[in-house]
């Protein structure tokens, strides 16, 4: 299951990595704006200083996504885990079983907790995955801390090492940056205007490796059924 998560990744890392390209190229190389006017003459024109401060904040959109969708994909990937094994409930760790039924306790809130029982034929297998809800997983709120959230809850390893990837501490920039464009609590101009391209270049690196990084993790957590219990399993 993880495979079609890392070859997700592996796409919109691309995406991302094809924007910076473009932007370091426009900023560093000094690009210009080749148009031909009205009387058909072939003109250069500088580009203009605010649309490229606009072009920096938007990496950091970018940015984001790569950073949520990667985890909600990842974590989707354990529920299928859970899935095409048939693990029962009482087989799974004491927090995924805590986390379980928090999730069965806030499905309970809202209308789709009627149709559950369509969901259900036998319940120590199905109650796991049953109320899964993909869509409800984050809301703009992942950083390094959510994700090391997440692996205390499923058990899976989130240290990463730290030459390359700082422990994710530029995820947090990135959510805060992307927050505060999302809400209007700056513009495009002022994010831009405070961050170099180098500054831009160097968070994109380490978010992009902490990621990469935590699917391995993940990868290893399932290859290896590190979600089992193992005093009921040997037992």
């Amino acid at each position: 299951m993880v495979n079609t998560v890392l070859l997700d990744f592996k796409t919109r890392v691309q995406e991302v990595d094809g924007y910076f390209i473009f932007l370091e190229s426009l900023i560093k190389e000094k690009a210009k704006l080749a148009f031909f006017d009205s009387d058909g003459e072939y003109q250069l024109k500088n580009l203009d200083s605010e649309l490229v401060k606009t072009l920096k904040a938007n990496g950091f959109l970018l940015l984001y996504n790569l950073v949520e969708s990667t985890m909600r994909n990842a974590i989707e990937a354990i529920y299928d885990e859970f899935r095409s094994t048939g693990v029962c409930f009482d087989k799974i760790k004491p927090k995924i079983r805590i986390t379980i039924l928090q999730s069965v306790q806030n499905f309970f809130k809202n209308d789709s907790a009627k149709n559950l029982h369509s969901k259900i034929t036998q319940i120590s297998i199905d109650i796991i995955t049953a109320t899964f809800e993909r869509e409800k997983i984050f809301s703009g709120n992942v950083d390094a801390k959510v994700i090391r959230d997440i692996a205390d809850k499923y058990g899976f390893s989130h240290c990463t090492d730290c030459s390359q990837t700082k422990n994710g501490q530029n995820l947090l920039v990135v959510r805060e940056i992307r927050n505060d464009l999302a809400h209007g609590i700056k513009s495009f101009e002022e994010v831009g205007r405070d961050k170099t391209i180098d500054d831009l270049l160097e968070i994109k690196k380490e978010v992009i490796e902490y990621l990469r990084q935590i699917l391995q993790n993940i990868q290893k957590y399932l290859d290896n059924k590190e979600y089992l219990d193992l005093s009921v399993c040997n037992s």
